[in-house]
C-alpha cells in the first residue's frame, strides 16, 4: 500500500467547490493527523475509525472535492453510499455509524460484522471527523476536577493526589487537566509509546518506569506544592492494588482506559503486547475473559480507595459495567461523572462547544480567545478556562478551542466569528461542532442518562430528535452513532456547522443571508 501522509492543510486555497465541502474535508484530514493509529484509520478508543476502510476514505475525499452545495453525501458506518440532490441550504454530509437492532446490538455481533467489512465504529468524534486531539477532552476533565475540588476540598487541589489510568486519545487529556487544577496526577499506562506521545505533545511532564520512581516524583511535587503529572508504565490491575496495600489514599481516583472494549481496548495484566495481539487473532474470547479478570481487580481497588476516603468516579468508559459482569457486585457504588458533577450544567443548557481554525492559523484561535475574554468578562468560568487554555493547552492538528457555553452564548460567539471572517479579521473560515457530551446529545443508562429523575434512562429519543432538528436547522454535517466495540447500546448525535463567509453562517440555531 502507498504510504499515507497525515498532514494538516493550511491557507485559503480550495480543493473543493466551496468552503462547506472544504471545511469538512479538512476536518477529516485533521482527525487522522492527530489519530492514535492513522495507518489503520483508527482515531482513538481501540476501534474508533474515521472511515470503514481506505477505499471508502478515498471515495469520500474525492466526493467532497466534486460536490455542489445542493448535494448531500450519505455515509453509512464509514462507507459512502451515495450523493443525492437536495438544495443549497441542506447539509453536506449525513451519517449513521454502527447502529444495530435491539437484541443484536452485542459485542460478538459487532465483531463479526466488522471483520466482514460491513460496519465500523465511529467512536464519538472519530467517525464524524470532529476529534481535535486531547485538547477536545481537556476542559470536561478539568471541569470535573474543579467541581470535586469545590465540593470536597475547599476549591483547592494543591498537593492532592489524583490516581487514574489510560493515556490514549481520550485519557491523554487527564494529566494536563489535573495539573491545571493544581493537583499531582499519576496516570498508569501499559503502552510506553502513549506515555512518550503525551510528553511530546505537552500534556504530560514525567515518565516513571517503576511504582517507587513514580511515588518519589509524587512526593517531591507534593512537598513543593506544585501541580505535576506523571505517567507510570504498568498495568492498573497490578498497580492500583499495590498502591492501596502501601496505605496510600489518593484524593481522587478514576480511570479512562478503553474498558468498553475487552478485545481491542483494555489490556489485561500479565501479558506482553505480542501475546495480546496473538490472542486477538486466535482466541478473542480468551482475551476478553482475561480482560474481565483484570478489570475486576482494577475496580475492586477503586472501591477499596473509596472505602478509605478517596473521591472515586467512573469517567464514562463502562468499567463499572464490565466489573459487575465480572462479579464485582457493588461496582455501581462508584458514581458516574455526568450525574455526580456535570448534570447541573446540562440542566442549564451549558455544555462543550468547539471551534476549529480551518486556515491552520493559530492566531485565529487567539483572536477568538480575545473576544471571549472581553465579551464574557463577567463569567468567571469562561474567563478562567480561556486564560488557562491559551497559556497551557498545546494545539494538536488544526488549532482549536473548546469551552463550555450556554445556548445563547454559542449563538453570540458564532455570529461574532462569522463577522470576523467577513471582515478579514481571521485568516480563514472556522468550523463549529457540538459534542456528544452535551445535553440531549447522548443516551446511555450507564453514562449520560444514569439515574434520571423521571426514570427515562434508557430512552434514546433525545439524540435522535437532536439530530433531526440539526438537519432542519441547516447544519453542515449531522451524525447518529450507536455503541460498538466491547459494548453496544448507547445512542449519540453530533453536529458540525461552519462560518465560511459573511453571507452564509450555519448553526443549528440560526442562518444569516
Amino acid at each position: 500500500m502507498t504510504k499515507r501522509h497525515f498532514d494538516v492543510t493550511s491557507g485559503n486555497t480550495l480543493r473543493c467547490r466551496g468552503w462547506r465541502q472544504e471545511g469538512l474535508l479538512r476536518l477529516l484530514e485533521n482527525v487522522l493527523s492527530v489519530a492514535e493509529d492513522p495507518e489503520n484509520l483508527v482515531v482513538y478508543a481501540a476501534l474508533g475509525k474515521a472511515a470503514r476502510d481506505w477505499p471508502s476514505h478515498d471515495v469520500i475525499v474525492q466526493t467532497l472535492k466534486t460536490m455542489r452545495d445542493d448535494e448531500t453525501l450519505i455515509v453509512q458506518s464509514g462507507k459512502p453510499i451515495g450523493v443525492v440532490r437536495t438544495h443549497e441550504r441542506a447539509l453536506i454530509v449525513v451519517m449513521a455509524n454502527c447502529n444495530m437492532i435491539g437484541q443484536w446490538a452485542k459485542a460478538e455481533e459487532f465483531y463479526q460484522l466488522e471483520k466482514k467489512g460491513l460496519i465500523c465504529w465511529g467512536g464519538l468524534t472519530a467517525g464524524d471527523w470532529q476529534y481535535i486531539g486531547s485538547q477536545g477532552v481537556i476542559q470536561g476533565t478539568y471541569e470535573i476536577f474543579r467541581c470535586i475540588a469545590e465540593r470536597h476540598f475547599s476549591s483547592n487541589l494543591s498537593g492532592k493526589l489524583i490516581l487514574t489510568s489510560g493515556l490514549g486519545g481520550m485519557g491523554g487529556a487527564q494529566p494536563l487537566a489535573g495539573r491545571l487544577a493544581g493537583a499531582v496526577i499519576l496516570c498508569v499506562e501499559m503502552d510506553g509509546a502513549r506515555i512518550n506521545k503525551r510528553i511530546e505533545a505537552g500534556y504530560l511532564q514525567h515518565r516513571a518506569e517503576t511504582l517507587d520512581e513514580a511515588l518519589k516524583l509524587v512526593a517531591d511535587a507534593q512537598r513543593a506544592g506544585n501541580g505535576c503529572s506523571i505517567g507510570l508504565l504498568g498495568n492498573s490491575a497490578d498497580i492500583l492494588p499495590e498502591i492501596h496495600a502501601r496505605g496510600i489514599v489518593p484524593a481522587i481516583v478514576t480511570d479512562q482506559t478503553s474498558a468498553h472494549d475487552l478485545v481491542y481496548g483494555y489490556l489485561p495484566a500479565g501479558l506482553s503486547a505480542a501475546e495480546i495481539q496473538a490472542l486477538r487473532e486466535s482466541e478473542p474470547e480468551k482475551l476478553a475473559a482475561l480482560s474481565m479478570k483484570s478489570i475486576a481487580r482494577h475496580v475492586q481497588a477503586m472501591l477499596d480507595f473509596q472505602s478509605a476516603g478517596s473521591i472515586v468516579f467512573d469517567n464514562g468508559n463502562l468499567i463499572r459495567t464490565q466489573a459487575k459482569k465480572a462479579g464485582i457486585g457493588n461496582a455501581f457504588d462508584i458514581p458516574i461523572f455526568t450525574e455526580a458533577y456535570l448534570r447541573p450544567l446540562f440542566a442549564r443548557a451549558i455544555g462543550p462547544f468547539r471551534w476549529i481554525a480551518l486556515s491552520n492559523d493559530e492566531n485565529d484561535i487567539r483572536r477568538i480567545d480575545d473576544y471571549l475574554l472581553e465579551t464574557f468578562s463577567d463569567n468567571p468560568s469562561v474567563v478562567n478556562w480561556i486564560t488557562l487554555a491559551r497559556a497551557h493547552v498545546p494545539f494538536e492538528g488544526l488549532p482549536a478551542r473548546i469551552a463550555w457555553l450556554g445556548h445563547d452564548a454559542r449563538t453570540q460567539v458564532g455570529l461574532a466569528v462569522n463577522g470576523m471572517v467577513r471582515d478579514g479579521i481571521l485568516a480563514g473560515p472556522v468550523a463549529f461542532t457540538r459534542d456528544h457530551l452535551d445535553a440531549g446529545a447522548m443516551a446511555h443508562p450507564n453514562i449520560m442518562t444514569e439515574n434520571m429523575k423521571d426514570g427515562s434512562d434508557a430512552i434514546a429519543d433525545w439524540p435522535l430528535l437532536n439530530a433531526m432538528l440539526a438537519c432542519s436547522s441547516q447544519a453542515d454535517l449531522v451524525a447518529i452513532h450507536s455503541g460498538g466495540g466491547g459494548y453496544a447500546g448507547y445512542m449519540t448525535s453530533e453536529v458540525s456547522q461552519s462560518s465560511p463567509t459573511a453571507p452564509a453562517m450555519r448553526m443549528s440555531v440560526c442562518k444569516l443571508r
